[in-house]
């Protein structure tokens, strides 16, 4: 467990993580040549998706060997979209380098993968990368990070330029220097005039790594040189308790800086075994701290499913204590159900290495799994632990599905619960009102890659459209009418005569009731009159939409003893109904919500003004309980909230996040109620 390293790369979309991650394969001899995210010839970006659009979909494995450790190196992708994966990526590390570009410094897509390794409480280092494009400026990054990271973030290299170009950089730790010429590095004195350039910057690492310890803070204050061994073991102590956050800089496209950093994470970043896991019994939910170790019975988690069309479901694990091993049994606690292991793997992107064991502090691949979902523990059945799965971001954007083709619908449905399985961010629902099939899903970019993948993968080619918004319908007064359904064709006709009242309800569901003296209408013909009149209540009279709200009460009637039937009375509530609503005051309801935004306060303005456009009332404003943004809560109509994902992102770039809930009907302004009518089919 200790030649172990498992880190998660995450980033901005487009800082180069890919790259940074193709480049370190190259190093480990792992690949012959630097593939290109542009000619899709990386090893991280292997599905046909990420090779169209250039950029990482999917979270994926990469694993090689240098200088005597073993990298588990899990590549995310940056785009807001498939934050999700991002999520899954950082449950299997043991820490997270989060990559940045040099020219466009610390953006929102930094702040938030900073804020996922936060919150899983796991050692960070910083690559400050494209640091070779003459508009990067390393000091200007590193002045962003400090603003927004705080003083744990400390250089430990420096680039070294000559005119606008760069050369290699200066290791601040142990103050040499390293030239590239092409490929080859050459170590070289600390370049003239550079001294006095870093010799703060190693003042501040040495500060950092005298408030580790006790003693060395007195060597310190005492000017005394600290030995390599201290200083090396003072930063791995640093790092570990979040008190210095390693930057490094160099060039993931011209491969420079990358072997340093990579001796970096080796040196200062942890070994599985360094870092605690706490998982809960099953059965109690007492919280159990695990020990990482292969003497241990075996536990694990699995991080992320790959849907392949071909070989079926493949299940990544990282595995905590004991042993996973081929053709063995274990218990998965989440589902209550036995887990049959078949054949494991190694992976480097999607090149399998079969393997006959995954130990204590490592990740493999498992194909098959019947039961076991991402977020899912498989243990030792007398160990009966769950281990802390994983919190996806719940959906802010739905579309209408509907197949290209007659027929396809058990195949749109069949290849979304596949995709289901590898991408748990985003869920499919059948809302039987409106009759449509939703994706839901975390944007506009994220429903498109799904789209397009149900028709690569399973073959089905399908048209999104906008969701039907549920508009109800009620009246605003009392009306009296009758209903008479009467027919004769030879033989027994057809009877039946009822008066009734049509006012304003107290719930949402049909009130009925029967005031009726004397027998005008008999009572075994009541269920009748009242089942015609729930049936018809499906259907408005102005728009279509379900009636709610509605209180009816049968007056008086008439019967014929032969002709009168329960479906001739079904069919003069039926009439009634009909006539009675268009006298009754109808109007059209439609959903109201409760939008809760958090937004930063700098944009607050432009939040309640796009509110308003949507018809919004605002109900509250305030600092909110996550960091650096404020709330703005309103109640709007879920009309007006179709793009408001895609929208919030633009105007806050990124930044601000929203939840939306429905909570009641209330009736439409009269030319929102227009607009709806003429749209309909009635």
């Amino acid at each position: 467990m200790d030649s172990i390293r498992n880190i998660v790369v995450m980033g901005h979309g487009k800082c180069g993580k890919t790259t940074l991650t193709e480049a370190m394969l190259f190093n480990a001899g792992e690949v012959k040549r630097l593939g290109s995210v542009a000619d899709g010839t990386t090893v991280s970006d292997y599905d046909s998706e990420e090779i169209k659009r250039q950029c990482s979909i999917n979270t994926t494995l990469q694993t090689f060997n240098w200088k005597d450790l073993k990298y588990n190196v899990i590549d995310t992708p940056g785009f807001f979209d498939y934050a999700g994966d991002v999520k899954a990526g950082a449950r299997a590390a043991d820490s997270a380098l989060v990559v940045l570009s040099g020219r466009s410094g610390v953006s929102v897509g930094t702040e938030q993968v900073y804020g996922y390794a936060k919150t899983k409480d796991i050692p960070i280092m910083f690559f400050v990368n494209k640091i070779d494009d003459n508009r990067a400026s390393y000091e200007k990054t590193l002045e962003e990070m400090k603003e927004k990271f705080g003083k744990a973030v400390t250089p430990f290299v420096y680039p070294i330029r000559e005119g606008d170009e760069f050369k290699g950089f200066v290791d601040i730790v142990d103050m040499t220097a390293r030239r590239y010429e092409g490929t080859e590095r050459v170590d070289i004195p600390v370049p003239e005039g550079m001294a006095d350039i870093v010799a703060p910057l190693r003042d501040m690492i040495m500060e950092a790594i005298a408030s580790t310890d006790e003693e060395l803070m007195v060597k310190y204050f005492n000017e005394e040189e600290f030995t390599f061994d201290e200083i090396k073991q003072a930063i791995r102590k640093g790092v570990k308790d979040g008190t210095i956050y390693p930057v490094y800089c160099g060039s993931g496209q011209d491969n420079i800086g990358i072997r340093s950093l990579m001796d970096g994470i080796g040196k200062y970043l942890p070994a599985p075994s360094e870092i605690k896991e706490v998982g809960r019994k099953a059965d109690t939910a007492e919280p159990v701290e695990l020990v990482q170790t292969e003497a241990e019975t075996s536990s694990a988690v699995v991080f992320k499913t790959i849907a392949d069309p071909y070989v079926g479901k493949m299940s990544l694990f990282r595995v905590y204590s004991g042993e996973i091993k081929s053709d063995a049994t274990y218990f998965n606690p989440n589902k209550g159900e036995t887990e049959k292991i078949g054949k494991l793997f190694s992976l480097c992107g999607k090149k399998q290495t079969e393997i006959k064991s995954v130990k204590a502090g490592d990740i493999g691949c498992v194909a098959k799994l019947e039961f076991t979902a991402t977020g899912d523990t498989l243990c030792d059945k007398n160990k009966n632990i769950i281990l802390t799965g994983i919190e996806f971001p719940p959906p802010v954007l739905s579309m209408a599905v509907m197949p290209e083709a007659k027929g396809d619908e058990e195949k749109i449905v069949s290849g979304l619960t596949k995709l289901m399985d590898e991408d748990p961010t985003f869920t499919v629902t059948n809302n039987p009102e409106t009759k449509q099939t939703l994706i839901n899903g975390q944007g506009e970019q994220h429903i498109d890659v799904i789209v397009s993948k149900l028709k690569n993968k399973y073959g089905v080619n399908v048209i999104l459209e906008e969701p039907v918004t549920p508009y109800r319908e009620t009246i605003t007064k009392t009306a009296t009418v009758e209903g008479k359904h009467k027919k004769q064709s030879g033989g027994h006709g057809q009877y039946g005569h009822v008066k009734i009242e049509f006012s304003p309800g107290l719930t949402e569901e049909l009130i009925f009731e029967e005031k009726v003296f004397g027998g005008s209408v008999p009572k075994n013909y009541f269920p009748a009159i009242e089942k015609g009149l729930l049936d018809s209540a499906q259907k408005g009279v102005l728009a279509g939409y379900p009636v709610v709200n509605l209180k009816a009460v049968l007056l008086d009637g008439s019967y014929h003893p032969v002709d009168s039937s329960e479906m001739a009375f079904k069919t003069a509530a039926s009439i009634a109904y009909k006539e009675g609503l268009k006298q009754a005051g109808p109007v059209i309801l439609e959903p109201i919500g409760y939008l809760k935004s958090y937004v930063p306060e700098s944009i607050m303005g432009d939040v309640i003004g796009d509110i308003n456009k949507r018809r919004g009332r605002i109900m509250g404003m305030g600092e909110s309980d996550r960091p650096g943004l404020n709330l703005v809560e309103a109640e709007v109509p879920m009309s007006e909230m179709h793009k408001y994902a895609t929208d919030l992102r633009a105007m806050s770039g990124g930044r601000g996040t929203f939840t939306f809930e429905f909570v009641r009907y209330e009736r439409a302004p009269m030319e929102v109620a227009n607009k709806i009518i003429a749209s309909s089919n009635i």
